[in-house]
């Protein structure tokens, strides 16, 4: 026995242009539009997983406060791109119905719950390099590449590094920067980086960056 198909449902299987892709965008400025209401949605959506992986105690403190650093960096990237249709996060997460207590108090305070309010801490010299890790990669990333719009981030860098106990002397990402720092101090302010440069530096910072992660995770 076979069931009969309604003829409603049977008249839509006959019009294919009801199974077409339907597009939120009709040209390319629309479409960046979406994918940065996206990315926005994203980043909200893993904070708020972060802190509940924290909560459980599902994640080690440093791991914690490194990932919480980078995401909330990248917040500040992602809200500047949509900045202008919304007075503030919580104007978003009302538009779009994100349910994300914790990410938003997270956002609110700007810091990983590990970082407290007392200054030259550990957290906070973690979250600092982190982060200027981040914004130099980022900057080269966006060609991005003046001698002087660079080495005062990467100076920076340095510094935190130093500050950091538990990194030692010969911790081979403060000598991969450190020799970065040399070549910029031989150029003019306004020299840029060419692109075979730009390609070794971002090798460069990307293995110190995952050995830094390392020494957090073995510590």
């Amino acid at each position: 026995m076979f069931a009969q198909i309604p003829s409603s449902t049977s008249g839509q299987v006959n019009r294919p242009e009801l199974y077409e892709e339907v597009k939120l965008h009709k040209n390319a400025r629309e479409r960046e539009r979406y994918d940065n209401l996206a990315d926005l949605y994203a980043v909200i959506n893993t904070i708020q997983s972060l802190e509940k992986a924290y909560v459980k105690d599902a994640i080690h403190p440093k791991e914690y406060t490194g990932a919480c650093s980078k995401l909330l960096v990248q917040f500040k990237a992602a809200f500047r791109q949509v900045a202008k249709d919304y007075t503030d996060v919580e104007a978003f997460m009302k538009k779009y119905r994100l349910d994300c207590p914790l990410a938003l108090a997270r956002i609110k305070e700007d810091r990983p719950i590990t970082i407290k309010d007392d200054k030259g801490n550990t957290s906070k010299c973690i979250a600092d390099i982190v982060s200027l890790f981040i914004t130099v990669m980022d900057k080269l990333r966006l060609e991005i590449r003046a001698m002087d719009e660079i080495q005062p981030d990467l100076r920076e860098l340095m510094d935190a590094m130093c500050r950091l106990s538990i990194l030692s002397a010969d911790f081979d990402g403060k000598q991969k920067v450190n020799t970065w720092l040399d070549k910029f101090n031989n150029m003019s302010a306004s020299e840029e980086l060419d692109d075979s440069q730009v390609r070794q530096m971002l090798f460069d910072l990307e293995s110190s960056y995952n050995s830094f992660n390392k020494v957090l995770h073995d510590n």
